[in-house]
């Protein structure tokens, strides 16, 4: 166990069941923001400081809270630490299609009047810009389905509705900025499942057991966002057997930075200059880390997709070579990336330019 613990870590961390106008929620998203405070706190996980780890909860959860609350997380974060903003609740789409916004639903929101009681996409995100740390990770929950049936659609009973969720626009406007990052537990059109008789959501389920250890693959001692991320998008379709997708967005994200401790700082039994063999890693990410140290540019460098086999404008766009390759390596893990492409030919590619590497030395190419 790491005896300084993670004391750069601060969270605030937000949940809404019991809604004052509104439809409630089950009751598993009081216990997703209760479960992912107390693991971000434990000396055994993440080794937050407890006193950095806020939680506003139904009644706290008003508005004018979670806004100071913001303000509050950015007066006490500095430059060199690390920030994450949870939220679990609903969510609520505005505005004309193909041009829509969001609006994060706020325990006294009022359909009546939503632009003064909740809190606007454009509100959030100018409060996120403040909080001026060099990592910032935002996770929404929302969109919820489970226990009694929750309608697409909010509404009052009196006349007044809101269409339910988030709008893809807002993610990428949440995201925006340096070193920041946003994890939401489904795409814009599905639902974010909460099982009957589960404790937690799917998405804060395989959550807390990233955080938990299960994400640090490589025993590193740290969780790492994109690591996270991986693990989450994976554990999440397993989970739930109707179809949910977690996404992730980074607008300059060019570090696989640590979010937490994992497991108090345990780390590998490796020295730093001794590498794991590959059978001993998971060597989907030994490769990832290999490619983005080789091949820093992404995959359009030195042509490497295409010469493995693989169709580039099968790939998205991502403004750094990090995230690219991220991205590529999970859509090749899906099945995607071209047709000639796999997970041997991109390694013997990589091989043919960098023959004396010692980790792709490591990794087998069937």
């Amino acid at each position: 166990m790491n005896p300084t613990g993670y004391p750069q870590g601060h969270a605030l961390l937000i949940g809404v069941a019991n809604y004052q106008h509104v439809s409630t929620l089950p009751g598993a998203i009081l216990n997703d923001v209760n479960d992912v405070a107390a693991t971000l706190s434990s000396p055994k996980y993440c080794a937050y400081d407890p006193a950095n780890v806020v939680t506003l909860l139904d009644a706290n959860a008003t508005r004018e809270a979670v806004l100071k609350g913001l303000d509050e997380l950015a007066a006490r974060a500095g430059l060199d630490d690390t920030a994450c903003v949870f939220f679990s609740g609903h969510g609520g789409v505005v505005g004309n299609p193909g041009n829509e916004g969001s609006v994060l639903v706020t325990v006294d929101t009022n359909l009546a009047d939503i632009e003064k009681t909740s809190i606007s996409s454009d509100e959030l995100a100018t409060a996120l810009a403040q909080i001026k740390v060099k990592r910032l990770l935002v996770f929404i929950d929302a969109c919820h389905a489970g226990g009694a049936a929750i309608s697409k659609r909010l509404t009052d009973g009196k006349g007044h509705e809101l269409k339910s969720g988030y709008s893809s626009n807002t993610f990428a406007k949440l995201a925006v900025g340096s070193g920041r990052a946003l994890m939401a537990s489904c795409r814009a059109d599905e639902e974010s499942a909460v099982l009957t008789g589960e404790r937690n959501s799917v998405f804060t389920t395989a959550l807390l057991a990233g955080l938990r250890g299960a994400a640090d693959k490589s025993a590193s001692g740290f969780i790492k966002v994109f690591d996270l991320f991986n693990y989450v998008s994976e554990e999440v379709p397993k989970l739930n057997p109707n179809d949910q997708h977690p996404i992730f967005k980074a607008d300059n994200l060019e570090v696989n930075f640590a979010v937490a401790l994992s497991h108090g700082g345990k780390k590998s039994p490796y020295s730093p200059g001794t590498a794991p063999k590959a059978d001993e890693k998971d060597s989907w990410s030994v490769l990832e880390e290999v490619l983005v140290e080789i091949y820093p540019s992404g995959p359009r460098d030195q042509e490497v997709w295409s010469r493995a086999g693989g169709d580039l404008s099968r790939l998205p766009f991502h403004p750094t070579g990090q995230a690219a390759w991220h991205a590529a390596i999970r859509t090749l893990k899906q099945g995607g990336g071209g047709r000639g492409i796999s997970f041997g030919s991109l390694v013997r590619t990589a091989k043919e330019d960098f023959s004396n590497h010692p980790q792709l030395a490591m990794l087998h190419a069937p």
